[in-house]
C-alpha cells in the first residue's frame, strides 16, 4: 500500500506541471440509451456511469463481471475466475434488485436473479456500457429496483474479420472469431467463442461456448445470442462445505426492434423471447442423489412513442410479457405483467431547468397492480456545473425460487409479499474538457424487503420479509485526463459509502441483501509513452458490513502493432490477497493470462 499511495503522489505532482488536453472521445455528448426519452450524457439528471469501447479495451478485464467490478456503486460477487459464476449488486441492493438490458432488451429471469449474467455478452461485441444507479423502476419497471445496466452493442462501420486467442493460469483457454461486414442496406456483425479451464481448485473446471449476432436492415434491428455454461461449483451455492456441486446454464435471446420516424414523432416497437434452461446437481457424480431442471421462456412486445413540441419530449411506453416456467423443483408457473409507461422532459429558464416527471403502472396476474411515480430534476449552474436530484417509488416481485425452492438447506416462502421502496438522490455534476467529478448522496428506504434467513445456525435457509431496511450512502467518481509528450494518460478515483439499517431485526442470519460493501475505494491508471505499448493498473479497497476487507491490483500491458496486431498481457489480484465475495468462495489468488488478436 505504501508503495501504491507514493505511486498516486507523484502521478499527482507530475500531472499538474503538464498541459492537459482534452480527449478525443466526448462522453459529454454521448446519447444515453433509453426506451423513450434519450438524452446526451451531458444533460443527464441522474448518476450514470459510461464504460467506453476505449475504456473496455484498455483494462484489465477479460468479462464483463470484471469490467463492471471497478465501478465505484456496484458490486459484483463472483464465484471462480474469468466471471464464471457472478450476482449483479447495486447500491447495496441484491442479485435480484438490478436489471440487466441488451440494447434496451430487458434479461431479468423470474426463476432467481442469479442467472441475470448469464447473458452478458464478449467483450468484443460491446460499445459501452451505461450504469444507472438508483431506482429505475419509472423508465424500465420491476427489477430496477437499485439501477439498471444497459449493454449497448457494436454497430458496424467497416467491414472486418478479428481472431482473438488467449492462454492463462489454471490452463484456461479462450477463443473467439467475429465478423463485420456492411453490404447494400444490411449490415452483420456476429462472433462465436469457446472456452475451457481446469478450475483454480477442486471441482471449479468449466466450458463456455457463446455466439451472437447483429444485423441492421434500413430501420430494423435483430439481436440473437446465445450462451452455454458447464461449471464445478464448488461450494458456490448452500454451505461452503458442499464441494460437489455442479451446473450447467444455457440463454438465449431473440429480438427484433424497429424504428420509424414521422416529423416530431417517433415509434419503436420491438417483439423479443428471452429462455434460460439451468441443471444443477447436489452430487457431481451422483445425479441421482438431487436434481434440479429449471426451464424459464419470456415472451413479450413492447412499443415505446416519443413525442417532440413545444413544451418538451413526452415517452409513452407499453410492455406485455408472457412468463413460462417449467421446473421438477418449483413446479410448472405462468405468470403474464403489463407495464404502461408516461414521461415528459420539461426545459426551463432557456433550458438551465430540466424536470422529468413520470409513472409507470405494472399489472401481474398473481400479484397486485402497482404504481411507480418518479421525478428528475437538475439545473445547471453554469457549464461546468450541473445539481440535480431525483425521487421515485420502486417494487419487486418475488421470484419462483424465492417463493417454491426446496432444497437440502433452503426452503422458499409462498406467503412472500413484493418488496417496495422509495428511494430519492441528490448529485452534483463537475465538467470541464480535461476533468470531469460527480458526487450523490442517497437514500432507499424499503418496505417488505425479501432475503433467504435463519434464526439458528443449523436451520434451513428460508427466504423471508423484513419490515424496513434503511440504505444510505455517498457516491463519488472523478476522471482526469492529461497528455505526458505526444500520449494521452487517464486517471480514474472511485468511492462509496453504504449504510444499512435493519429495522425491527428479528433474525440472527442474512444471506444475501444485507451483506453490503461499507466502504468501496477503485483507482485506475492508463498510460501510453510510445506508439506500441499501453498500460492499465486498477485497484480497488472493499470492506464489507460483515468486517471482511481487502485490497486488489490488476494490470495489463496492451501492444498494437500496425492497427492489425495485438498482444496483451493480464495479470489480476497481483500480491495474491485472499479474500471472498460471497458463500465464503475463496477467490483465486494471483493469475495471469497472455492474448493474441488478429485483424483484417
Amino acid at each position: 500500500m505504501k508503495i501504491y499511495y507514493s505511486l498516486l503522489l507523484a502521478l499527482s505532482i507530475l500531472s499538474t506541471s503538464v498541459n492537459a488536453q482534452k480527449d478525443t472521445i466526448k462522453l459529454k455528448e454521448i446519447e444515453v440509451s433509453s426506451n423513450r426519452i434519450s438524452l446526451p450524457f451531458s444533460k443527464t439528471s441522474r448518476t450514470i456511469t459510461i464504460l467506453t469501447n476505449d475504456d473496455i479495451v484498455k483494462s484489465a478485464a477479460t468479462n464483463l463481471s470484471d469490467m463492471l467490478q471497478n465501478v465505484a456503486g456496484v458490486d459484483i460477487r463472483r464465484r471462480g475466475i474469468d466471471g464464471m459464476q457472478s450476482d449483479l449488486y447495486i447500491r447495496g441492493g441484491n442479485f435480484d434488485q438490478t436489471l440487466l438490458l441488451i440494447d434496451g432488451v430487458k434479461m431479468d429471469d423470474a426463476q432467481t436473479g442469479h442467472h441475470t449474467m448469464n447473458a452478458i455478452l464478449s467483450l468484443e461485441n460491446i460499445e459501452r456500457i451505461e450504469i444507472i444507479k438508483g431506482p429505475a423502476a419509472r423508465i424500465y419497471g420491476q427489477n430496477a429496483f437499485t439501477g439498471a445496466i444497459n449493454i449497448v452493442t457494436k454497430s458496424v462501420t467497416e467491414n472486418r474479420t478479428a481472431i482473438n486467442l488467449n492462454y492463462g493460469s489454471y490452463n484456461n483457454k479462450k477463443g473467439e472469431v467475429s465478423l463485420a461486414h456492411k453490404f447494400k442496406e444490411v449490415a452483420i456483425l456476429a462472433s462465436a467463442g469457446y472456452q475451457e479451464s481446469d478450475g483454480y481448485r477442486f471441482n471449479t473446471d468449466f466450458e463456455n461456448v457463446s455466439a451472437f449476432l447483429k444485423s441492421n436492415f434500413k430501420n430494423y434491428s435483430l439481436i440473437t445470442s446465445f450462451g452455454q455454461r458447464k461449471f464445478g461449483a464448488n461450494g458456490f451455492y448452500a454451505s461452503p462445505a458442499y464441494k460437489d456441486q455442479y451446473e450447467e446454464t444455457q440463454t438465449s435471446l431473440v429480438a427484433l426492434s424497429s424504428n420509424y420516424v414521422a416529423g416530431e414523432t417517433t415509434v419503436k416497437p420491438r417483439i423479443y423471447w428471452r429462455r434460460n434452461e439451468d441443471m444443477y446437481l447436489f452430487i457431481r457424480e451422483n445425479p441421482s442423489y438431487y436434481r434440479n431442471l429449471h426451464i424459464s421462456n419470456k415472451i413479450g412486445a413492447e412499443t415505446n412513442v416519443v413525442f417532440n413540441t413545444g413544451l418538451g419530449k413526452t415517452g409513452v411506453g407499453l410492455d406485455i410479457s408472457r412468463i413460462f416456467l417449467v421446473s421438477n423443483n418449483l413446479g410448472d408457473h405462468q405468470r403474464t405483467a403489463i407495464t404502461g409507461f408516461i414521461e415528459h422532459r420539461f426545459e426551463l429558464l432557456n433550458e438551465t431547468l430540466d424536470i422529468t416527471p413520470g409513472v409507470a403502472i405494472s399489472s401481474y396476474s398473481d400479484f397486485d397492480t402497482k404504481a411507480f411515480p418518479g421525478l428528475d430534476l437538475g439545473y445547471r449552474i453554469s457549464e461546468k456545473v450541473k445539481l440535480y436530484g431525483n425521487i421515485g417509488y420502486t417494487y419487486r416481485v418475488p421470484t419462483y425460487t424465492d417463493l417454491y425452492y426446496v432444497g437440502p438447506t433452503t426452503k422458499g416462502n409462498a406467503d412472500l409479499e413484493a418488496e417496495s421502496a422509495l428511494a430519492e438522490e441528490l448529485g452534483i455534476k463537475f465538467t470541464i474538457p480535461d476533468f470531469q467529478m460527480d458526487v450523490a448522496l442517497f437514500n432507499r428506504k424499503s418496505d417488505n424487503l425479501i432475503d433467504w434467513t435463519k434464526d439458528n445456525e443449523a436451520d434451513k435457509w428460508e427466504a423471508r420479509n423484513f419490515s424496513e431496511v434503511v440504505a444510505q450512502g455517498l457516491e463519488t467518481n472523478l476522471n482526469y485526463q492529461f497528455k505526458l509528450g505526444e500520449y494521452q494518460q487517464e486517471f480514474n478515483l472511485g468511492y462509496s459509502f453504504i449504510d444499512d439499517v435493519i429495522k425491527d431485526n428479528q433474525v440472527q442470519f442474512t444471506q444475501y441483501s444485507i451483506n453490503s460493501i461499507k466502504h468501496q475505494f477503485t483507482a485506475g491508471i492508463d498510460t501510453k509513452f510510445c506508439p506500441i505499448f499501453s498500460e492499465h493498473i486498477s485497484y480497488r479497497y472493499v470492506e464489507r458490513t460483515n468486517g471482511q476487507n481487502y485490497h486488489v491490483v490488476d494490470a495489463k500491458i496492451l501492444a498494437v502493432l500496425k492497427n492489425n496486431m495485438e498482444f496483451s498481457l493480464i495479470a489480476n489480484n497481483i500480491f495474491n490477497a485472499e479474500y471472498t465475495e460471497t458463500n465464503l468462495v475463496p477467490m483465486p489468488k494471483g493469475n495471469v493470462m497472455v492474448g493474441f488478436k488478429y485483424s483484417l
